[in-house]
């Protein structure tokens, strides 16, 4: 579900105009939408339903209202201790590297795109009908330390490496690769610290960090170098109105 659509079901949320369980309903209709079976929705729905712009893939849907039902519980109880987690992005935040994500279109042509070119055109290419082969992208070539890797050893001598959170658009199978180059420069964070989206969209960020939200955490720090990304996030967690702090990773 896109970040626009999420922001308006909240919202409506908020206002009383829909219920969760509407909302909810939404998702499973939606959900169905492949199956091309015909539905019966309520007035409420109907209109609801027509002003939400349908999702290339909305199997995540009930879990995104669920992640932001809990985040929004969670937002709205006072008593919660302060929580904070610290989010970085990896290629051009953490590290540099030569690693690339190899596209193969439908006409049988190939091409070799950068993380940031993967960050960027990832939806696009996946429209046009690109598969995407990330055997190069789940290593680290000639790695070296980004413009982020001092403020996140910081962080981590400061706070400890509990709360704090690579999230990148590399495959989870990277994250094993990403572990050896981070500890080889000083960097010691738990691999299950480690998520990889294998998504180079925003919304992808977006929904991961508001299923953190869901979890408890309600101070939230969260850098990465493609501002599409820094703006989703921004976004969703002005929904959620938690205390927050999003930047564009660039050398200090």
């Amino acid at each position: 579900i896109n970040i626009k659509t999420q922001k308006q079901l909240i919202n409506d949320l908020f206002e009383g105009n829909l219920t969760l369980k509407q909302l909810r309903d939404y998702g499973n209709i939606n959900s169905n939408v492949s199956k091309n079976k015909p539905k019966v929705l309520n007035k409420n729905l109907n209109e609801a339903t027509a002003k939400y712009s349908k999702s290339n893939n909305n199997d995540g849907l009930l879990n995104d209202l669920n992640s932001y039902d809990q985040a929004l519980r969670n937002a709205r109880n006072l008593n919660a201790p302060k929580k904070g987690i610290s989010i970085f992005d990896f290629d051009d935040t953490l590290a540099t590297s030569k690693s690339k994500v190899i596209v193969e279109m439908p006409n049988g042509t190939t091409k070799k795109i950068t993380p940031a070119e993967f960050a960027k055109q990832h939806s696009s290419l996946e429209q046009d009908g690109a598969t995407f082969d990330f055997s190069e992208f789940n290593k680290v070539v000639d790695g070296k330390p980004g413009p982020l890797a001092a403020k996140i050893k910081k962080a981590i001598d400061k706070f400890g490496n509990k709360d704090v959170f690579v999230l990148t658009a590399r495959p989870q199978a990277s994250a094993t690769s990403i572990k050896a180059f981070l500890d080889g420069i000083g960097v010691n964070i738990p691999l299950a610290n480690i998520t990889g989206l294998a998504d180079g969209t925003p919304q992808a960020k977006a929904n991961w960090v508001v299923g953190k939200a869901s979890e408890g955490y309600n101070d939230f720090y969260f850098t990465d170098d493609v501002y599409k990304n820094v703006k989703a996030v921004q976004d969703a967690l002005e929904v959620l109105d938690v205390k927050s702090k999003t930047r564009l990773a660039y050398s200090d």
